[in-house]
Order: C-alpha cells, then structure tokens, then sequence
C-alpha cells in the first residue's frame, strides 16, 4: 500500500513543530468521504457568537455539551458526580446525550426555560457567583453565554441521532522545542461524517501526562518545561488524541550510525530527537545471563558461560539466542506467563473440575505444549476464546474417561493434545458477563474497560452502551461441574449412579464421593462448556411451523451483542467464533499490539505502552512507530511468537548496556540503555537452587524442568502460597491484571536471602554445591553445627562424654573383680559415644587409651579427609562465581575470596560464607 504525506514545517517561538498527516486508505466503516477530507472548517464559535445578534442556531452534540464540559459542569466535582449536585445531574463528562437534553429541560430542574430564556439556571448561575456553587462561569454577552441563550431561544432542540465524529485533526501532530523559548498553540479540527468540519479547539479539554515537561492549560496552549518527552491529549466528543512533545536532553544528533535493524532505527529516530547517546553493547558476559533468565527463566551453568565467553563466532549471540527458544526451559517459562495473563488460578477454578488442585496444572500444561510447538499465538487464542469440552466425535462418556486420567499426576499431556482450553471460561470470578467483558479486554486486547460500566470512559473512546453490548457477548456461556449438554444427560446420570449407588447425596457430600472415586481410578462425571441459543432456536422452530401451516413466519427477535465499538453479533448461535475472527482481523488495532507490548515488557521491564494492560488512547505508546512496526510484522509472520523474541533480544536496543552516560542517565521509556530490574518470582527461586545445589541435581532439574518453579513445579493450592514465592511478587491472579504480579524490592526479599531457614538448608545440604566444592577440595563439608537440632545433638553428646569420663576415672579405681563385671557395661556406653561424637565430625580415642588417659579428651580434633584435593582455591572461587553471577572473578574479587575462607572457621564455612554472599549481592537478583 502506498502512503502519501503532507508535512508543514512552523517555526513560532523557537519551537520547531511537525504536522504529518497521512492519507493512508481508510478502512471501511471509517466513513471518510471526499467532502470530509476537502471541506475548509467552519470558524471557531468564538468568532461566530462574538455578539448575540446571529441567525445560527448551536448544535447540542457538538456545541453545547463540549461548551458544559469545558466549563467544568459535568465535570466529577460538579453535576457530573453520581449524585449530581444541587439536585441536577448530567453524564460524566457528557457522552449521554438523550439523558443531559431530558435533564436539561426537566422543568422540575428550571435548567432550560424556552419562554423566560434568561431565567433559565443555565444561564443565570453562571452569570452570578453569589448563587452559583460553582462560582462564576463567563460574563454576559460573552461568546459562551451567546451560545447556550441562541441554544435555548431556538427551542433547545436535540435530533435523537447522534452524529459521528469521524476523526479529530490536532495540529502540529508531534512538538519538538528547541532553543529558549517554550510555548506553542494546538489547533483541532472536528470532521463529520456529514462532511462538515470545524474550529473546537476551544470546546476540547486539555490535559497532560507530565505536566513538569509540558503544561497545557484550557485553551490548548502548551508551555515546555524540564527537558524529556511526553504527550498532551485533547478530548472532544468521541475522540481522544495525544500529542508527543519532546524537549531535547542534549543537541539534536544529526549524524548517528543508522542500525541494521528497523527497530533498533525506530528506537534511533526517537533518541536523535532527543538528544540521547545510547548505551553501548553489553558484554558477553551480561548477555548470556540477561538472555537466558530473560528467555527461559534460567540461570546459565558455569560451563555454559566459560564456553560462551571462550567462543570467537560473530554470531554467536544469535546461535544462543536459538538454543534458548529449543530449551525446555522457555516453553515452560512463557507458559508460566501466559498463565498470569489468562488467569490461571487454582483458586479460581475450584467450581470447575470435580477433581481438586489438578486445574491449574492441566491449564499451564496446555499452554506450554503449545509454546513448545511454536503453534501461532492466534491459534493459541483461538483455542481458549472458541473451545469446548468434548473432541470431535467424543461421547461423553469418553470425554469423562480421559479426564479422569488426565487429572492423575504426571497425565496433564493428555490434557494437553485435547484442542481447547474450555477453563478459561469456568472460574469462578469470570462468571458475570461484565466480569467476562472486563477480563477478555485485559487478557487479549491489553485494555481497561472497567470505567465503562459507569460512564464513558474518560480517557478512551468506550461509552456505557460499548460496554454493556460488549458484555452481552458472555452472557450464554456456562462452564461448571453441574453445566451439561442435554444429549449427556443420561450418561452424566449413569456415572454418577455407579458411584453414589442408592444414597442421595447433594453438594459437598457429592463432591468429595467423586473426588474420592477418582483416587480409586473410576471415572467420574464432569461438567461441560454449553452456550445457550435458545432464542435463535426459539425462532427458527416458529419460522418452521408457521411455514408449515401456510402463514407468515412471524419477525424474530434475536438478542445480539456488539464487539467494542465494532461489528454486531446475533447471539442466536455461539458468538465466539466472530468474536475471534474480530481478534485475528488485521485491522484489529489491540489484539497483536497487546502481546507484542507484554513480551517486549519482559525484556525491558516496561513496555512500549506502560502499564502493559492499559493500551487507552490517552496512554499512548513512549514510540509509536515502534509498536506499529512490531505488531504488523507479528501478524505478518502469522503470529509467529518465537519469531517474535528472536527479533527482540537480537536486536541493538535489547543488547545495551546498564552503563550510563549525562544523556541517558534519566531515560526510563525510551530504551537507550539496558534497565536494571529484579527478576520475577519464580526466576529468583530457581536461581537460588540451581546457584546452591550439586551439579547433580541442577542439571538434573534444568534437563527436566518440570519440578522448577518458571514451569508451575511449586503447585499453587487454594489459599495457600509458597512464602519464598509470594514475598517475591509471584502473580496472585486474582483477575487477568497485569499487576497481579509485583517486580517492587523489599525488605521482606532481604531477610528471606540472608536468613531465611531455607537458604542455611541450601548451604549445608548433603546435596548442596558447598558440599561438592569440599570433597573436591579435600576436606569436610559443611559442619552440622549450623543446623540447631544438630547443635543440640552435639551438646547432649559433649554431656554425655563428661558422664562417661566420670566413670572411666571411678572405673579405675574399682577392684579387677568389680572391674571385670562393669566393663561390659562401660563398653556399651563408649560405643554409643563413638557414634554421636562421629557424626558430629570428631574422632575419639579409643577405649584403652581412654582408660589409660582420661585426660585425652582434651586434645579431642574434628576428624580429617585424607582424600586429595582435585581443585585449587582459585578455580573453586572461579566456579562460585560463574554459577552464581554468570561471569568470572577479577583478581582482587578472587584475592578477597581466597583470603576469608583460608581466615575462616573451617574451609566448609568459608566456602559457604562465599556463595551466601554472591547470592546476597545485588548482581545476582537484579539484571544486569
């Protein structure tokens, strides 16, 4: 498609500001006709209504309401609050034009009087602080008072039909300041479908997103302040539209190295307007590590570094980046979030399945075998959105047969080669259509549309009507144990007979005799996904009979819902199915922005748009361009997710460095430098075990993953967390908003590291590293003394060894004849000594060298390895370091190392100090 421009260059006040307006096709239902796009805009109302005497008669849609709303009248503060205010109530922000007219002139309210015209309180409170709350609005005869008296002398007419806005012209399209002076005007131009267009700038509200860089006041005029970018909106009828504004940090950078890559150039334009130098590249030793916890949520080994940092092919940064995506470990991780973002909770889904605390396995094991296969994200969608409970051909009876297998541990893939995902639709806080609505704008389209309940949303173009036609969409769908198709009946009937027998048992009691009859292997009932379209059945069975007896069939009236704004949908079949197609569109301006956004959030720690779920007009992406090309790459590559993450952590933007310079030091949103940020939840977890444990046991669970947090291996269970998981920031999922999940520090974190139980087990495990590294220095593990329980062993033994030198001493000086009778039991007690005193790491005498010298207690020694070391302190340190910080020590970190264990308790404890403390170290919870 070929894209025409028009740019026009305006040089006021020092400020350089840029229009570009493109004439790209419109897509159908925009309604732009020629007449819109030629007509020349009618003069702003402050000219035409300079005096009262015109023959022009305002408009309610366009003029009177935007007039109310700039004069701050339904405003939140004023009649625009739910209660309204001295008893007059208008819409918030006035989008409901039928009920402010009605309002206007309920002669109960005396707002508008067509035959006392200025004893209307419309004009008259205004006019008069003294009686006005609000305080005085305008002075008489001005061009606003002008406007709402020819309004009212005309007859205060309203036509029913509401006209559309088809687009909202705000020039310049993009503020750059240059030089000292700071100010520029916004002009706005209204265009209607009827091919009128007109000056409102003075009828549009004005706000900012950062009023410290750019402060607008009500008349649209903008006044720069701090150096940095951000945007200004302007709202008018339907329309919300924001304005970059950018003040440059340093001078504007003509001559950059243009980037091979065209996001890495998008970023690049930006950063030139800004004057920011980028970062440059990280080293391979930040890349490995920052790729890897980023891709597959796990730590690299320390063999995978030395050979990463040791190879010398130029793309060996693109050949990880592969080995990433084929591991085991990025299936499991992504599905892992993709489960936060569909809200895969167990909690909530405890109404869904008859077998408890197996839902949520099912739910992300699904996923992941999706993500393994790179199944296009449109496909993966299109399973949740459009499943069911039963495979093509699948009775129910064999539909329940495989779920019971399913729900048995280590049986989830069974569940996962069924083609939907129908638990989507069963929680238990997704069962209202409003909370259907809310939940499926967040989780695909990355938009908030709670507000929209109420009142037209005021920073986005989503009405009362939008919302309450979108969620007319979810209100035949039923997913639950009791909800069942009417063929299945008998079968579900016959398998809960077989159990039950010839009790009757309802609600609990029911619920734990299926639970239980599964755990005995028996197949149990359970609920399917219906959707009810009764209504379309209802009306094709009277077409058909009225055909039948020769009459006219009568007019049926279907229920029907509307997608957003969009395109509407008959609710007489399954309307998922159009629902989905409406996602996958390519004119879909949410649905491919939403996961390209979310993904890219995960590798930079905020996203293009920020926060990642709230895509409203209003919050405009920090790069537009950017997102643009992203997403409509995405879709051209068929949703290709792996496609997806390649392009992003190959690209220059993603491979910067944290290193700072007075350009970029500031920069939060616009990707010059890699932004430093603590790891997720899971990742953290893992890490600390794979940094603790044996290789052994690490390479064991990185081959498997299945036991690793990233891949759900801690099961969440209802009501209940895992505490190193929750003070983490770990995703609650109570609802599908991404900020269930929290990346934010605190103290809580700092404590489970230095001194959580856990973390000391960790360092004295059998199993543990600290161990390994010992046997492979030659000398003892880590001592038992740091365990209480084993510290209270080791006094009780100390006692018992007191005892028994007490009664070496009184043996001795017993007859032979005494002797020779209590020797056997003093054996007995010497032998059970030996064994506690052993396995608290000393040697004991033995028992004649006892009896001969009781005194040699004293000189009692912790026993000595006498296997050789394989290992030198240094490469041990080394080791220590690339497991736990991806990366090899310098001299002094090795010299400092070396030093405290050779100075510490024991080797063992030194060793242990060591890793406690590189696990301690910011580096090795924050990216870098």
């Amino acid at each position: 498609m070929t894209q025409a421009f028009c740019v026009t260059v305006v040089l006021s006040c020092g400020c350089l500001a840029i229009s570009l307006q493109s004439a790209m096709a419109e897509p159908a239902n925009a309604r732009v006709t020629k007449q819109t796009q030629d007509a020349q805009p009618i003069a702003p109302l402050s000219q035409r209504y300079a005096k009262a005497e015109t023959s022009e008669t305002p408009d309610f849609q366009k003029h009177v309401v935007p007039l109310l709303g700039r004069l701050g009248c339904n405003g939140r503060a004023c009649h625009g609050s739910f209660q309204g205010r001295g008893g007059f109530q208008l819409s918030l922000f006035g989008y409901d034009f039928q009920g402010d007219h009605k309002a206007l002139l309920d002669e109960a309210a005396g707002r508008v009087d067509t035959d006392d015209i200025d004893e209307s309180l419309m004009l008259a409170k205004p006019l008069d602080a003294d009686i006005h709350e609000g305080g005085k609005r305008f002075d008489k005869n001005s061009w606003q008072h002008n406007v709402l008296r020819q309004w009212i002398e005309s007859g205060a007419k309203f036509d029913d039909e509401v006209q559309s806005l088809v687009r909202l012209e705000v020039t310049p399209k993009e503020i750059l300041f240059l030089g000292e002076e700071k100010e520029v005007q916004l002009k706005v131009i209204a265009h209607w479908d009827d091919g009128t267009a007109e000056n409102v700038t003075e009828l549009c509200r004005f706000s900012s997103n950062d009023d410290s860089i750019a402060e607008i006041d009500d008349v649209g005029f903008i006044k720069s302040g701090e150096r940095g970018d951000t945007h200004v909106v302007v709202y008018y009828d339907s329309a919300v539209e924001p304005i970059p504004v950018m003040r440059p940090i340093g001078a504007e950078l003509q001559n950059s190295t243009k980037p091979n890559q065209v996001i890495d150039q998008l970023v690049q334009a930006k950063l030139d307007k800004l004057g920011i130098v980028p970062s440059g590249q990280c080293t391979d030793a930040e890349f490995i590590r920052r790729a890897s916890l980023d891709v597959t949520g796990v730590l690299p080994t320390a063999n995978q570094v030395r050979e990463f940092l040791a190879d010398n092919a130029p793309d060996k940064r693109e050949q990880l980046v592969e080995q990433l995506l084929d591991s085991p470990g990025y299936a499991a991780w992504w599905a892992t979030r993709f489960s936060d973002w569909t809200g895969n909770s167990e909690e909530q889904l405890n109404n869904v399945l008859p077998i408890r605390n197996v839902a949520s396995r099912l739910w992300h094991e699904w996923l992941r075998k999706r993500i393994n296969e790179n199944v296009a994200y449109d496909d993966i969608v299109e399973g949740i959105v459009t499943a069911g409970t039963r495979e093509l051909g699948e009775s129910y009876t064999d539909f329940c047969k495989t779920m019971t297998k399913a729900c048995e541990p280590g049986n989830e893939s069974l569940f996962a080669e069924r083609e939907g995902l129908p638990m989507f639709w069963g929680r238990r806080n997704f069962q209202k259509p409003e909370d259907r609505a809310i939940g499926f704008a967040y989780t695909f389209l990355g938009v908030r549309v709670e507000c929209a309940q109420c009142h037209k949303h005021p920073f986005d173009q989503w009405s009362k009507d939008d919302f309450e036609q979108f969620a007319k969409l979810f209100s035949s769908i039923r997913m639950n144990q009791k909800s069942i198709l009417n063929e299945s009946r008998k079968e579900r009937d016959k398998l809960q007979a077989a159990i039950v027998g010839e009790r009757t048992l309802k609600g609990g009691e029911l619920r734990k005799a299926i639970y239980k009859a599964a755990q005995e292997g028996k197949t149990v009932p359970f609920g399917e996904l219906t959707v009810n379209t009764s209504a379309g059945d209802r009306a094709r069975k009277a077409a058909a009979m009225a055909k039948k007896k020769g009459r006219k069939p009568p007019k049926a009236v279907i229920p029907q819902g509307k997608i957003l704004g969009d395109s509407v949908v008959k609710l007489d079949t399954d309307p998922r199915g159009e629902l989905m197609e409406w996602l996958r569109s390519e004119n879909n301006p949410y649905f491919a922005k939403a996961v390209v956004n979310r993904v890219w959030s995960n590798y930079f720690g905020i996203g293009i748009v920020d926060p990642t779920d709230d895509m409203n007009l209003a919050n405009p992406p920090s790069n537009a361009p950017l997102l643009d090309h992203i997403a409509t790459e995405f879709v051209n590559h068929d949703f290709d997710l792996k496609w997806l993450h390649r392009k992003i952590v190959n690209s220059e933007t993603y491979q910067r460095s944290a290193a700072t310079n007075e350009t970029n030091v500031m920069d939060r949103v616009n990707f010059s430098r890699h932004m430093p940020r603590r790891l997720p939840a899971e990742v953290v977890y893992d890490s600390v075990v794979l940094a603790t444990g044996s290789d052994e046991h690490a390479n064991k669970i990185r081959g498997e993953v299945d036991s690793m947090a990233i891949a759900e291996g801690k099961p969440r269970q209802r009501n209940k967390q895992d505490f190193a998981l929750e003070v983490f920031g770990q995703s609650i999922r109570e609802s599908n908003c991404d900020c269930d999940r929290s990346n934010s520090p605190s103290l809580l974190q700092s404590i489970y590291l230095r001194n959580d139980l856990d973390m000391h087990k960790r360092l004295s495990d059998k199993d543990g590293w600290v161990t390994q590294a010992c046997e492979a220095l030659g000398v003892d593990g880590p001592s038992a003394k740091g365990n209480p329980k084993a510290k209270l062993n080791l006094r009780r033994a100390e006692e018992r060894r007191a005892q028994f030198v007490k009664r070496v001493i009184k043996f001795q000086k017993l007859t032979d004849q005494r002797q020779k009778k209590s020797k056997p039991q003093l054996q007995k007690e010497y032998k059970k000594l030996v064994q506690q005193m052993n396995q608290n790491g000393y040697l004991v005498p033995s028992m004649s060298k006892l009896l001969a010298r009781p005194q040699s207690w004293a000189s009692l020694k912790p026993k000595q390895k006498t296997k050789p070391a394989t290992v030198t302190m240094a490469s041990l340190v080394e080791e220590a370091y690339l497991r736990t910080l991806s990366r090899f020590p310098d001299e002094e970190e090795t010299e400092i190392s070396i030093t405290f264990i050779e100075e510490s308790e024991s080797p063992a404890s030194g060793v242990q100090s060591l890793v406690w403390a590189l696990v301690n170290t910011k580096e090795f919870i924050i990216t870098h």
